[in-house]
């Protein structure tokens, strides 16, 4: 867990664990000889990637981006990412009760970043913030139900259509206003309706920029995964998000880095894009 402040949030970051992927499904057609410099694999070419879930307190509301994979997945599933459930606990070490959640923020439906939005009780899936409104682009379940192909393993119903079903998903139609200093906006290129979460207050900006940019080891406009459905257009949204972030010193928080959990994206004297990590204390965001 690490914390900060943003004007006049308090921001935290919490983990669900870890899990396992693939090393040329995080990089796509980037050689395994770059990306091996920035990130070691497995003996199976496995890096252990993290789940982050971003806490945003206004002082009025409490607000989640993300929940990462939870605790439904099938063994088979469990066997291949080995995942660690374990938001609950965290949130709980946080000091942050499921009931309390005002509002639930997902970047898009894959299992592993909406998975903490239900639990199985009773036999069936429900809400495990019981009080919050759930947030993510109309598109992006239309997508999910499509159940194509290519992606269909990584969507799973339970984790979204529940919410849907009892009226606590709202369905976004493209950029939007949550809360005053809370916005969405739509980033393609990971899915068609992916979408980042941006903070502001005070003059200060933080963004959750999801598999937009996944870890700090992606920050190369052309190294995009090859989970990335639209890969041309990845990097063009990267771009667009550096416009913005660079030369306005947005703090970024990434989703699946495991140890640079959030950051300040730069260019160092060659004009590479570098990360400068927050420190771990407590502190103000500056």
């Amino acid at each position: 867990m690490q914390r900060t402040s943003l004007g006049d949030f308090e921001l935290t970051v919490v983990t669900d664990g870890s899990y396992y992927l693939d090393g040329g499904a995080m990089f796509g057609v980037v050689p395994k000889t770059l990306w091996s410099k920035r990130w070691v694999p497995d003996e199976q070419n496995r890096l252990r990637a993290g789940l982050i879930t971003l806490v945003i307190r206004t002082g009025e509301k409490t607000v989640l981006v993300e929940t990462g994979i939870g605790n439904k997945l099938s063994e088979k599933f469990q066997r291949i990412y080995e995942n660690t459930p374990s938001l609950l606990a965290a949130l709980e070490e946080a000091k942050v009760s499921p009931d309390e959640v005002d509002v639930v923020i997902n970047t898009h439906l894959h299992f592993d970043h909406c998975g903490w939005n239900t639990v199985i009780k009773d036999g069936r899936a429900v809400a495990t913030f019981p009080n919050a409104k759930y947030y993510v682009q109309e598109g992006e379940l239309e997508h999910a139900h499509e159940q194509h192909e290519r992606d269909r393993v990584s969507y799973l119903t339970d984790n979204y259509d529940p919410l849907v079903a009892n009226g606590q998903m709202q369905l976004l139609r493209g950029d939007t206003e949550i809360l005053p200093g809370i916005s969405v906006k739509v980033f393609p290129g990971h899915t068609r309706n992916h979408q980042v979460v941006t903070v502001r207050s005070q003059g200060k900006t933080a963004c959750y920029v999801g598999d937009l940019i996944p870890t700090s080891a992606h920050l190369p406009p052309t190294w995009v995964m090859a989970y990335d459905l639209f890969p041309l257009d990845s990097i063009a949204s990267r771009h667009r998000y550096y416009e913005e972030a660079v030369p306005q010193n947005w703090l970024t928080v990434f989703t699946h880095d495991p140890t640079m959990l959030w950051a300040y994206v730069q260019k160092d004297e060659k004009g590479r894009l570098v990360a400068h990590q927050v420190p771990v204390e407590v502190g103000s965001v500056r």
